[in-house]
């Protein structure tokens, strides 16, 4: 009970000018951080066993390079470590990484070159078919098997031979009727057949899969189906290749070494290329041409095992073997599977896909001829359709062609192009194969020959969109700009179907926001709302609409400009479908808040992103998942954070006031907005210099009740403690002591609420920690609280304790405890004569009072009843399960009163000791920590005034924990 009537007097300005660290001036002398640095290397020479010395020599060197930028040379340390150790295989690893970047340099494609994977999801969904389709699945006879291993040589060979003369002659059944679905399936059933067959070892059934497959590429009955059924069927015919190229290679290893990369025909040993000979004759001795082709590129690696030159010599015969292919539709994709496996295996052979596209533009007019005609009289395919069949072939031969070409090359095939009659079908393909840079330089020459093409074949508004998505990769010609513009939209605006309209409008966009200023996106957004209002058929073009906006976003950041274009909120009401039109208004925030870079309170922006901020706001129903809520309120939240009305703070407040009522349901938005509140009035704390006028201290009052009538709008309970909190100690900082007394009285009153368990993160928790934490911050703002005159000495402390006295805690906490120490914290601290802090231009209770005996007799009653409170806990953990617990609280309150009491009182020292005695009495205090409390009362007593430790040490025992 003698702890605050010996109080430890405190100077706190004394105390931290001791506690500061000591500086110490440095002299650099020449170092620098900067400079090179000098290495010193030493070198030890071993001698040999018999003689016992080593002869050491030391050398300097310094060095201005970089030591990262050894490692390119190849002279970082491991790199030398590892040539040490290995030389031979060091010298053939760099040769081979040499050689294998020379190779990459001059043949191989780099990044740059789109590979057929990504298009192929592309054409499987874009060709599709609701007829029934049909399919010849072979059926693996008895023949196919693999021979025993007892069999003889001779009989093995006979067998081969036979499996080899009903190659395509074998079991089938043929499958009708078959679901686009059902057809992919078994394909994929083919597939894996392919794969087990070859585990097996079952080769010869493994190729006549794979040449039934092939063979259903000569099939074109159900013709719109065609691209997607190439893909399918060349993924077997991958897989095949693979397979093949894999086992010969296998065949090579020698030693456990297997072949390089780069390896030559010269490496390879006779058994892998007679088993690799053996394949090539297999196919050689297909009887049908389609499969004959396809299986013998699928195996065009292979040619690597049997010669240095026998790709290149195959590429040239395969290229002639499809001129002898009739259907053209047949034959563009035999090209195409050419160039596929030519570009993966020897890209550096481009005569041969020049050749292969030449062969192509020859025969081009067998589309029109009466036999295709007729084909497609019978299956009720009309002309525009079926060319688009051609566009996956002829846009992958285009662009294996088109990789890295010479512009002479280029030129040289548009030429081609035109002499076909400006072929609407090929300039399409031209222009999606050829690289941006080429087509935009010439837009003018591509527009000329688009008004020259046929529109009954390939519509004109499909090349306008192809020359659009090149437009919006490179920039036309400067004086070409707004002629290309006119001439692409004049053909646009005439299209009567919306989704073709609108599928071009989308591309023609980006190219005007690109390189235009707000008149012509202004009318380009015209004409796509005027062709989009009718009939409603905005509805089904919702992602070509949030591309367009997107695309607006994207290049204008200037929202004064972009709110500014009359036709760019009529845009935004095509947005009709809620969840769609929520997701256009959180691209434009996210665009918003990346790119706007100073305040503003422009009333054009305010206006409308008040109203895009309210359509996210409302789209918030109970279903709202937690996550998207979070993301909208952090939207709204960066948009109120960017408003600014400079000095003008009434108009401020109003706008806050205004955005409280729009975003009601949303608990973070409210958090925020009493934050920017708050901020708001110590911004005008600061114009003011904290003296108040009458009219800045009418408005802090409203910032003020702004706050105090929110806050109980808001769910979760610690959020609604901390603002009271905060919100009271900016209304004391304003000088506004009453409503800072009530927003610290509602903080009191709502502690009893406090739920055991609170969520966060989703998950439950329990709330002891957070009370703590909050208590100790709340302690130390009512140091400097003044007393109100009516309420009584220390009127909010005691109301506290009174609180935290009937709370309920846990069985097993010591949280109370806890909490009661530091409140022996504060009342030390409140007896002090000046206290530690305070808030500027508020008389604290230090003032006040003035260290009046009644004030120190009231805080000294608290004192005994809180320190009562303590040691009759202390007592309750006397059980043997919660001694540990007693323990370590008993060593808390004996550092609590090390700290702020006056140990020269010989009750308060007895006290200590008793405390001390009781954290190791059960053996449960850290040793550690004990001896060096210990240690720090023997430095604290050689210090003047405190000479009184050296007693106290001497009465503190240290006990071993046995």
């Amino acid at each position: 009970s003698c702890f605050l009537r010996h109080a430890r007097s405190r100077n706190y300005v004394t105390e931290s000018e001791v506690c500061k660290l000591e500086s110490v001036p440095l002299d650099f002398g020449d170092y620098h951080p900067l400079k090179p640095i000098t290495v010193t290397e030493s070198k030890t020479k071993k001698m040999n066993r018999k003689g016992s010395t080593s002869s050491t020599s030391s050398s300097s060197s310094s060095s201005v390079m970089d030591p990262l930028s050894s490692v390119l040379d190849g002279t970082d340390p491991l790199s030398l470590f590892a040539a040490a150790a290995d030389p031979v295989t060091t010298t053939a690893s760099m040769d081979c990484t040499r050689k294998k970047r020379d190779k990459d340099d001059s043949s191989a494609v780099g990044s740059d070159f789109e590979p057929w994977s990504g298009k192929r999801g592309e054409i499987l969904a874009r060709y599709t078919t609701t007829e029934k389709l049909s399919i010849n699945l072979y059926m693996g006879s008895e023949k196919g098997k693999a021979t025993t291993t007892g069999s003889a040589v001779s009989e093995k060979v006979r067998t081969r031979l036979e499996e080899l003369d009903d190659l395509e002659e074998g079991s089938q059944k043929e499958l009708l009727n078959l679901t686009q679905q059902d057809y992919m399936n078994r394909i994929e059933e083919l597939n894996q057949s392919l794969k087990d067959a070859w585990s097996s070892d079952q080769k010869v059934k493994a190729l006549k899969i794979v040449i039934q497959c092939s063979k259903l590429l000569s099939d074109t009955t159900v013709i719109q189906f065609y691209p997607s059924k190439f893909v399918l069927i060349t993924d077997i015919l991958d897989t095949f290749g693979k397979l093949v190229y894999e086992r010969i290679l296998s065949m090579c290893v020698d030693n456990r070494v297997s072949l390089p990369d780069n390896f030559s025909p010269e490496c390879v040993n006779d058994t892998a290329k007679e088993t690799c000979l053996n394949w090539f004759f297999k196919i050689a001795s297909i009887r049908e041409l389609i499969p004959r082709f396809y299986v013998e590129a699928a195996i065009l690696k292979c040619n690597k095992f049997l010669s240095k030159t026998g790709i290149s010599e195959c590429l040239p015969r395969l290229t002639s073997m499809i001129r002898g292919i009739g259907d053209p539709l047949v034959a563009v994709y035999a090209r195409a599977y050419l160039c596929r496996v030519g570009m993966e295996v020897a890209p550096q052979l481009k005569e041969s896909l020049n050749k292969n596209f030449f062969d192509f533009l020859l025969t081009f007019k067998q589309i029109h001829g009466d036999t295709v005609q007729n084909q497609l009289v019978v299956q009720c395919v009309e002309i525009p359709l079926y060319l688009t069949l051609y566009s996956p072939a002829i846009d992958w031969i285009l662009q294996c062609i088109a990789y890295r070409a010479p512009e002479v090359l280029l030129t040289e095939m548009m030429e081609r192009c035109k002499k076909l009659g400006n072929n609407a079908l090929l300039l399409n393909s031209v222009m999606s194969a050829f690289r941006a840079e080429f087509i935009a330089a010439r837009s003018m020459d591509f527009i000329g020959m688009i008004k020259e093409c046929d529109e009954s074949g390939f519509p004109k508004h499909l090349l306008f969109r192809s020359l659009g998505l090149n437009l919006a990769l490179a920039d036309p010609p400067e004086n070409d700009r707004l002629q290309i513009l006119n001439e692409a939209w004049k053909v646009i605006t005439k299209l009567k179907n919306p989704q073709d309209y609108i599928n071009c409008a989308e591309v023609w966009v980006e190219y005007t926001c690109r390189h235009f200023k707000k008149r012509e996106v202004n009318t380009v957004l015209a004409d796509v709302i005027k062709h989009m209002t009718p009939d409603r058929a905005f509805e089904d073009a919702y992602p070509q609409l949030q591309s367009i906006i997107q695309k607006v976003i994207t290049y204008i950041h200037d929202f004064s400009l972009l709110f500014s274009v009359e036709k760019f909120l009529p845009f935004l009401d095509m947005f009709q479908k809620e969840n769609v039109r929520v997701e256009v208004c959180k691209c434009i925030m996210e665009s918003f808040i990346k790119h706007q870079q100073e305040s503003t309170k422009d009333p054009v922006i305010l206006n409308a992103l008040l109203h895009i901020c309210k359509t996210m706001h409302d789209s918030v129903n109970a279903l709202t998942l937690e996550d998207e809520k979070r993301m909208l309120a952090a939207l709204i939240n960066g948009f109120i954070k960017m408003v600014s009305f400079g000095r003008d703070f009434e108009q401020q407040l109003s706008f806050y006031v205004e955005a409280r009522s729009m975003f009601c349901n949303l608990e973070p938005v409210l958090v925020q907005l009493i934050h920017s509140v708050n901020q708001l009035a110590m911004e005008t704390r600061k114009v003011m210099k904290g003296n108040h006028s009458r009219k800045t201290a009418a408005f802090v009052r409203a910032c003020v009740a702004f706050c105090f009538i929110t806050i109980p709008s808001l769910s979760s309970i610690f959020t609604r403690l901390n603002l009271y909190l905060h919100s009271g100690q900016v209304a004391l900082a304003n000088q506004c002591l009453s409503q800072a007394d009530a927003f610290f009285k509602a903080a009191v009153s709502l502690v009893p609420e406090v739920p055991k368990m609170i969520s966060v993160d989703g998950k439950m928790r329990p709330s002891d920690a957070f009370l703590l934490e909050f208590l100790c911050n709340f302690f130390s703002t009512l140091l400097v609280v003044p007393d109100h005159p009516e309420q009584g000495v220390l009127f909010l402390v005691r109301g506290l304790l009174n609180v935290i006295q009937d709370y309920t805690w846990e069985d097993n906490s010591d949280d109370k405890v806890r909490i009661y120490t530091n409140v022996l914290h504060l009342l030390s601290a409140m007896t002090q004569e000046a206290y530690i802090y305070h808030v500027d231009k508020v008389d604290s209770n230090d003032t006040l009072y003035g260290g009046d005996s009644k004030f120190l007799a009231e805080v000294n009653k608290l004192c005994e009843t809180v320190i009562a409170q303590i040691l009759d806990h202390l007592k309750t953990l006397g059980k043997e399960e919660t001694l540990k617990r007693q323990s370590q609280l008993a060593l808390y309150f004996f550092n609590t009163i090390l700290a702020h009491g006056d140990l020269r009182n010989n009750r308060l020292n007895q006290l200590s000791v008793n405390l001390w005695n009781l954290a190791q009495k059960h053996g449960f205090a850290d040793t550690k920590t004990m001896v060096k409390t210990l240690e720090y009362i023997k430095r604290r007593s050689k210090q003047p005034e405190m000479s009184h430790f050296t007693d106290l040490a001497l009465r503190l025992p240290l006990q071993s924990r046995t």
